[in-house]
């Protein structure tokens, strides 16, 4: 019997071609967020003093108010029929909601840089807007994945030029020729690890991703006969971006810019990196007797149908899809039934991800019943891997207790039925 594929898994009931989006128009939440951030320090720059608290609105809305709406407005399962994929593909106006994105962005950003760059800002308003600011162009890191895996150049172009502020350039190689590559694999250091803390990923990804880029790079250069120095190179080309971004801004607004600038875009990266932890901690894809991994299926990335977050971060939580259709734009992306749900959205998971006790409170038995106790299934903490199992040993016994009654029940009953 062949295996399905993603698109297998989906209820194609509606088989009409008229279908339209009932959330066309609230896709324009995303580009919204640096306009938001545009009027609040807009507001500051006008009342300092008394509407201090405005400089830190990028934290606020990132782990505050979106998080608190989207518990509050709940899951949207709903999908689009597939008879409609191609018609929602072919609507232009859902990449120039993505593209309207950037020059907000590049707007706020401008605006944080000369307001914390003020001599009379107070050092605690510049903390807050640099936090703020590196807020939003950690956002735009999502702008710039949904651009990035698009095959259009000027798409690819656009996506780069939101990665420049935070200095992450590198991230559009990584990403689509590594991460989509090794995704779920102890050897993908954008895929985290059961046991293993946030702050322990950290660099392990940092490094390990700007590492994976050159490599990648480097590589694909030499299959043309170029070397790494050649002006075909995305990441120089990347770099440049950074840097001309960093220089005119510091030349504009000064050096005191300088220290905004970077803790802006050190916060902005540090965002993607613990999107990318909470999307497939744990997982891991199981290796054939060829060596090779099997093919990334649904069940390999934790997705969510928290429709606030889903609505700021261009579906990204229906993470599975968007593996298994890497070009496929946001608004056609779907929900499958048999990939491993989070407790709640990616908003309101970052808080928790900070704090590893939490976190794992919360994720590590649900990695094993996702696994129906099969400790050797899953991608753990190598350094923690006797402490893991000798942890979760008694807790995996009793899923996998529970997952053979279940299947018995099952069988007993197809049995009787048929």
């Amino acid at each position: 019997m062949n295996a399905k594929t993603p698109d297998d898994l989906l209820n194609t009931n509606n088989s009409k071609t008229t279908w339209k989006d009932p959330k066309r128009y609230l896709w324009l939440l995303s580009p919204a967020v640096p306009v938001i951030g545009i009027a609040a320090l807009s507001a500051y720059a006008v009342a300092p003093k008394r509407l201090r608290a405005l400089a830190w609105v990028g934290p606020a809305l990132v782990h505050g108010v979106i998080p608190a709406i989207d518990r509050l407005i709940g899951e949207d399962k709903s999908n689009p029929p597939v008879s409609a994929v191609q018609q929602l593909e072919n609507d232009k106006y859902y990449g120039r909601i993505v593209k309207a994105f950037i020059p907000a962005q590049y707007a706020v950003t401008f605006l944080g840089a000369w307001l914390a760059s003020r001599k009379n800002t107070p050092m605690i308003d510049r903390v807050g807007l640099t936090f703020s600011v590196g807020a939003m162009n950690g956002i735009a890191i999502n702008t710039a994945h949904e651009l990035g895996h698009k095959h259009d150049k000027t798409d690819r172009l656009l996506a780069m030029l939101a990665l420049a502020p935070t200095g992450y350039t590198h991230f559009a190689v990584e990403h689509n020729f590594g991460h989509h590559k090794r995704v779920a694999t102890p050897e993908d250091p954008a895929s985290s690890r059961l046991g293993e803390s946030f702050w322990k990923f950290l660099p392990r990804t940092v490094i390990g991703g700007f590492k994976s880029a050159v490599k990648i790079e480097t590589e694909r250069l030499e299959r043309k006969g170029k070397s790494f120095w050649s002006l075909e190179n995305e990441l120089l080309q990347g770099w440049a971006m950074s840097a001309g971004f960093f220089g005119l801004t510091t030349a504009v607004c000064g050096p005191r810019a300088i220290p905004f600038l970077i803790g802006q875009g050190a916060y902005g990266a540090s965002l993607l990196e613990v999107i990318n932890y909470v999307e497939h901690y744990g997982l891991k894809r199981e290796k054939l007797p060829n060596g090779k991994y099997v093919r990334t299926a649904p069940e390999h990335s934790w997705n969510s149908n928290h429709m606030v977050t889903n609505l700021f971060l261009y579906q990204l939580q229906r993470h599975s899809d968007h593996h298994a259709h890497p070009s496929r734009s946001f608004q056609a992306l779907r929900h499958f039934e048999n990939a491993p749900q989070l407790p709640s959205g990616y908003a309101s998971m970052l808080l928790p991800a900070y704090i590893p006790s939490l976190w794992y409170k919360l994720m590590d038995e649900r990695v094993i019943q996702h696994y129906k106790g099969d400790l050797s299934k899953i991608n753990m903490d190598p350094e923690r891997r006797q402490a893991l199992l000798a942890k979760y040993d008694s807790c995996a016994k009793s899923i996998a207790e529970k997952a053979t009654d279940n299947r018995e029940t099952t069988t007993q009953v197809e049995s009787i039925a048929a």
